[in-house]
C-alpha cells in the first residue's frame, strides 16, 4: 500500500492549490512568450519554457490526486491519511508514474530557471546538469527526500543568481521575482520533515509564492499598459 500525506479534510483545497498554481504557471509563460515576441529577449523565453514545464508538472500531480482521493472505489480513509489498495494494480501504476512526472519535470524546470542568468557553458556543463536532474528524479522514485533536498539546492541557486541580477539592475520586479523563489524553497524545506500537518503549511507556502508571481504578472503587464498609452 501507499501512504499519501494530505489529511482527508484537506484534499479538496490540496487539489485546488495544484489548480491555481498551474494556472499562474501557465499565465507566467503566456506573458514571457508575448515578451519574447516583443524584446527578443532569450532570458524571458527560457524563464518562460522553465514554468511551463513546472506547470506541466503540477498537471501531472493533479490528475494523480484525481484519481487516489475521488476514486472512491479504489481508496480507503483510515484514521488521517488515505491509503490506495494494491488490488488495482492500473491505479498502482498510474500513482507511481503520475508523481514520478511531478517529480522530474519539476527538476527540469527549475534547473533551466538556474540556468538562464549563467553565461553560456561547453556543452558537457550542460550534459552534467542534465545528468544531476535525472539520477535526482529517480532516486526520488525511491527516496522522496531527494527531491526536495534537490528542489531546495536549485532554488537556493536560482536565488542566488538573481540576488546578484538585483544587486546591479535594483528592480523592484526582480526582488518579487527572489521573493516568491525564497518561500517556495521554505515549501520544499517543510516537505523534508514528512508530516502531515506540516504539509499543509508546505502547501499553503507555494500557494502564497505563485500568488507573488501572480502580483508580478499583474504589475507588469499593468506596466506594460500603461506605456503604451503613453
Amino acid at each position: 500500500m501507499k501512504i499519501v500525506l494530505t489529511p482527508d479534510w484537506f484534499l479538496g483545497p490540496d487539489v485546488s492549490i495544484e489548480i491555481f498554481s498551474f494556472l499562474v504557471l501557465l499565465a507566467f509563460f503566456i506573458y514571457s512568450i508575448r515578451s519574447y515576441k516583443i524584446n527578443k529577449n532569450k532570458n524571458a523565453l527560457y524563464l518562460g519554457i522553465g514554468f511551463l514545464i513546472i506547470a506541466l508538472a503540477e498537471i501531472s500531480t493533479i490528475l494523480t490526486k484525481f484519481v487516489l482521493y475521488y476514486d472512491t472505489t479504489f481508496v480507503q480513509v483510515v484514521g488521517q491519511m488515505v491509503v490506495t489498495n494494491h488490488v488495482v494494480r492500473s491505479v498502482d501504476i498510474f500513482y507511481n508514474i503520475g508523481f514520478f512526472m511531478y517529480k522530474l519535470l519539476t527538476l527540469v524546470g527549475l534547473y533551466i530557471i538556474y540556468r538562464i542568468p549563467l553565461k553560456r557553458s561547453a556543452k558537457r556543463d550542460v550534459i552534467l546538469g542534465a545528468c544531476f536532474v535525472l539520477l535526482s528524479g529517480f532516486s526520488s522514485y525511491l527516496i522522496f527526500q531527494i527531491f526536495h533536498l534537490t528542489s531546495i539546492v536549485l532554488l537556493g541557486l536560482i536565488i542566488y543568481n538573481y540576488s546578484e541580477i538585483y544587486k546591479k539592475n535594483k528592480s523592484k520586479n526582480t526582488c518579487i521575482l527572489i521573493t516568491a523563489f525564497l518561500i517556495l524553497l521554505l515549501s520544499h524545506s517543510i516537505m523534508l520533515l514528512h508530516s502531515r500537518f506540516l504539509y499543509v503549511f508546505a502547501q499553503f507556502s507555494q500557494l502564497i509564492s505563485y500568488l507573488i508571481l501572480l502580483v508580478l504578472i499583474i504589475k507588469i503587464t499593468r506596466t506594460s499598459n500603461d506605456k503604451k498609452k503613453k
